[in-house]
């Protein structure tokens, strides 16, 4: 998917309401309790204006609007308020749904003969640029290692595994298995239980700056699976059944993921995303950063691996280096095996709506 427009130029066309198959139908105050997150950080992270123009001002107010609105507001009252204060515009590029959830997997602070697998905190000397601000690297880069008084590119996968970090006590926590912490830097959260019986909580901190590379095109491109049968179970039964080739192919993804330890303040919300709101599953959804406003509402509509119809009003909240494109989405599906199971296997087209907040638009 390459998100261009159709032919006419236009990337949002406006549409009313009852163009939204299922709106109706949907639970709006759990999306307004979604929503309703984004008040607790506008002052830190306030929405900002992106490509596709929605009005972050408008949007501010909204929010501001939602959470003044009584706690125990009826699903009636809840999309009352989203039809007051916002229109719907079809996002007109071709729709593509993925899905990402929260890991659980055991681990212990302390490395092990058994955990002895470590994620890592992000190395002081990594610094977040402007793409494209500095001469030598590619423009897609947003991190670099800073070197005196410039910036060269920071060790990529294969260099940290190979050892690059080594030496300088950035281990957060230490994972069994390798593959785990290969999966967990692709969903960019987990919890972890750990060996004196308490929770903690990894999420995303950092990145290498190295572009991501799917390792399933690469399984596909060496004849290891299948076109059409790549899903999250079958690259992770190929890693675990190939020991040996594994670390080879797991390189070809040059994007490394850094993590800090996160509160976990509310066992049943998600980490916290790149909004800086917890993460709420089934209405939160990683979106381009370049394209969307985040905190914004969108309405989605795809089809889940099992075949069900999903219809539903959801917060731009999370963004993810392989999410590209106006009418990309990636859907979280909350935390532990159930979870992952749908999104593993999450592939879909669709349509995507984006919520324009009235005195606002593109």
């Amino acid at each position: 998917m390459d998100g261009r427009p159709e032919s006419d130029g236009r990337v949002l066309r406006p549409a009313g309401f009852d163009e939204l198959s299922g709106w109706a139908d949907d639970d709006h105050g759990a999306a307004l309790a979604a929503f309703r997150r984004g008040a607790a950080v506008l002052a830190t992270q306030p929405p900002k204006a992106r490509s596709l123009g929605l009005d972050a001002g408008a949007l501010a107010t909204a929010i501001r609007t939602a959470d003044a609105l009584p706690s125990d507001i009826s699903a009636e009252a809840a999309r009352d308020f989203f039809e007051r204060e916002f229109a719907p515009a079809l996002v007109t590029a071709e729709a593509f749904f993925t899905g990402y959830y929260e890991p659980e997997v055991e681990g212990s602070r302390v490395r092990t003969g058994e955990f002895s697998v470590p994620l890592y905190r992000a190395p002081d000397d990594l610094v977040e640029i402007e793409p494209g601000a500095v001469q030598g690297l590619d423009a897609s880069f947003r991190f670099a290692r800073r070197s005196g008084t410039g910036f060269t590119e920071h060790p990529d996968r294969g260099a940290i595994m190979a050892g690059a970090l080594n030496g300088r006590e950035l281990e957060l926590v230490y994972l069994r298995d390798p593959v785990d912490a290969f999966f967990i830097q692709v969903q960019g959260a987990a919890r972890v239980s750990l060996t004196d019986g308490t929770l903690m909580r990894v999420t995303y901190a950092a990145k290498s700056g190295h572009p991501y590379t799917a390792i399933g095109k690469v399984l596909i491109d060496v004849g290891a699976l299948a076109p059409g049968t790549v899903t999250m179970q079958a690259i992770r039964g190929w890693l675990t059944a190939h020991p040996d080739e594994a670390p080879a192919v797991m390189t070809k993804n040059r994007s490394f993921i850094f993590f800090r330890e996160a509160p976990v303040a509310d066992g049943d919300a998600g980490p916290i995303a790149a909004a800086k709101v917890p993460l709420t599953a089934g209405r939160s959804l990683a979106v381009d950063r370049l394209g969307h406003t985040f905190h914004a509402p969108v309405f989605i509509e795809t089809t889940l691996p099992d075949g069900r119809a999903w219809r539903r009003l959801m917060i731009a909240q999370d963004t993810g280096s392989a999410i590209v494109g106006p009418a990309r989405g990636d859907i979280f599906f909350g935390s532990g095996d159930a979870a992952g199971e749908i999104a593993g296997a999450m592939r879909g087209g669709g349509r995507f709506f984006v919520l324009l907040p009235k005195g606002g638009g593109p």
